[in-house]
């Protein structure tokens, strides 16, 4: 019996703690204040995509743009990134699309799209532009 109360009151004392450690706020790990804003990509005849990698958390919220010029018709391909996170919304010309899944985006003129997701899986993804195999159009993530 005294083992069982002396566990009660330690899960008792350590329960305040763990709130303290996962108060994410009103709205949740989706709060803005919980977004972290990732540098866009870039989709342009000639240019990198990425700059350099990107270091996500697993469990963190992002948001990134993707911009076409519209130099060129582009396309971003990753089924592994895209299964490697839960895409909150897609962004098209204010149409927020909410998908059970993706595995590219086409831009065929300029444009730009904002994808916002909670990164899942940890490994090193890519997306990349198709039938290309240069370093500078891809972009990688790493998930931690």
């Amino acid at each position: 019996m005294k083992k069982l109360v002396l566990a009660g009151m330690l899960a008792l004392a350590a329960a305040p703690l763990a709130a303290q450690q996962f108060d994410y706020g009103f709205a949740g790990l989706m709060g803005k204040a919980n977004r972290v804003e990732l540098p866009p990509l870039t989709l342009a005849s000639g240019k990198p995509v990425a700059e350099k990698p990107y270091d996500l958390k697993s469990g963190g919220y992002y948001k990134m743009k993707i911009v076409a010029d519209g130099s060129a018709e582009l396309a971003l391909s990753g089924g592994d990134f895209f299964r490697a996170i839960w895409i909150n919304e897609i962004v098209i010309n204010g149409i927020e699309i909410r998908p059970m899944g993706v595995h590219s985006m086409e831009f065929d003129n300029a444009g730009e799209a904002e994808i916002s997701f909670i990164a899942v899986m940890p490994g090193s993804f890519a997306l990349s532009i198709p039938g290309t195999d240069g370093q500078s159009q891809r972009a990688e993530f790493n998930i931690r």
